[in-house]
């Protein structure tokens, strides 16, 4: 974080809760983009998500009273409660997942043990598919379990943001973004096996070559979206391929010789196209790791594309303005490749783009893009960044 960015916090900060003589701790959580694998994490395979070197910053300081004060730099709701009363039911606001996050760390016997005053700012657009929302639940988490004086155990914090979001937030999401933004390393991919969160860390050296982000500036809500309809059908799936595998839990166990073999089992052919792609977005996600480690990333990004039709064709969970933010990029020499990532409906590409083509990449892109749409995309040229981190 730039220093004057820093210091505009801090003032925002006094201005909000005054400034008193305690110190002001300032932590970070970045966003994530998933590389490859979608829709993958709570079907139990492998994905490969990357911490980016943005995302959300926290500043807290304790109180005298046990007074919990929440507030934004970017949104205009605060909230405030008691940390022995915490609220019961979700708002429907941002508040919604610190909140969430104070009640999971109460029910897993970490209590808070005094008030405390939290300023978030976030640099990650909301609803972009950039997981916004699991790094304001990490960076709470993180930085409640440091100050109250709490073991900090990664791969726990990514569990206890993840529930908060499933059973406070009200969104059925998988394990994915949480563990990223918990567990990033610069520089590399994590390999994770989502049903045992065995996990590798893969450099991601790419060269002369940049992600760039695309935000199509189609705003998805997730909790509104299919995407709970999209997780009932890959359990639909999973039942009925318990006829040919009766311990079969998630879809992510099978491969691709096994479910070709039995996919009739599957009555619906919706249902059965929803399989198809968790069975082999999983195996893509397996040679993409191997590319990198050959350094082969021609061979990555065309892993990258035939992720996206699958996630057009098969998986349904890709909308026009993303089609259209693809098939512009393709279209630019030195790209090799690009794809929609996140839950879809909306959000942001990810494109692996030669560094002398960005400037390129950016307007032609950008301007066909606002052509055929209507909508202004934004584009981040992003590095790999670190996971959940105090600053100071």
């Amino acid at each position: 974080m730039n220093q004057q960015l820093k210091e505009k916090l801090h003032r925002t900060f006094i201005e909000y809760y005054g400034s008193g003589d305690r110190p002001v701790n300032v932590f970070h959580a970045p966003g994530r983009v998933n590389l490859i694998g979608e829709h993958i994490d709570y079907n139990g395979g492998y994905v490969l998500p990357a911490a980016l070197e943005f995302g959300t910053t926290l500043l807290i300081g304790a109180r005298d009273d046990d007074r919990i004060s929440l507030s934004s730099a970017q949104f205009p709701e605060r909230a405030e409660f008691a940390y022995g009363q915490l609220p019961g039911a979700k708002s429907d606001q941002w508040t919604d997942y610190p909140t969430g996050v104070m009640v999971t760390l109460q029910q897993a016997g970490y209590p808070l043990s005094r008030g405390y005053d939290l300023l978030f700012h976030g640099e990650i657009p909301n609803g972009s598919g950039l997981s916004s929302s699991a790094s304001i639940e990490v960076v709470t988490a993180f930085a409640l379990l440091t100050l109250e004086g709490h073991p900090v155990d990664r791969k726990q914090i990514s569990l206890w943001a993840q529930k908060a979001e499933n059973a406070y937030v009200g969104v059925n999401c998988g394990i994915m973004d949480q563990f990223a933004v918990a567990n990033g390393k610069k520089d590399h991919a994590i390999l994770l096996m989502c049903d045992t969160l065995e996990f590798e860390l893969v450099p991601f050296q790419t060269g002369n070559y940049k992600l760039v982000i695309g935000n199509t500036n189609k705003r998805r809500g997730l909790v509104d979206s299919k995407y709970n309809e999209r997780r009932s059908e890959c359990e639909t799936a999973v039942n009925e391929l318990k006829a040919a595998f009766p311990e079969l839990t998630l879809l992510g166990q099978l491969n691709r010789d096994q479910f070709a073999q039995h996919a009739g089992l599957i009555a619906s052919e919706t249902v059965r196209k929803r399989a198809k792609h968790v069975i082999e977005e999983n195996e893509r996600v397996l040679q993409s790791v191997q590319k990198l480690k050959e350094n082969d990333l021609a061979a990555f990004g065309r892993l990258m594309r035939e992720s996206h039709l699958s996630l057009r064709d098969l998986y349904e969970v890709s909308c026009f303005e993303l089609d259209v933010m693809v098939e512009e990029a393709l279209k630019i020499p030195g790209v090799v490749g690009s794809r929609m990532t996140g839950a879809g409906f909306g959000g942001c590409t990810v494109s692996l783009v030669r560094e002398d083509q960005i400037e390129r990449f950016v307007r032609e892109v950008g301007e066909a893009y606002e052509k055929a749409t209507g909508l202004e995309a934004a584009f981040y040229v992003c590095g790999v960044g670190n996971g959940a981190e105090q600053i100071e």
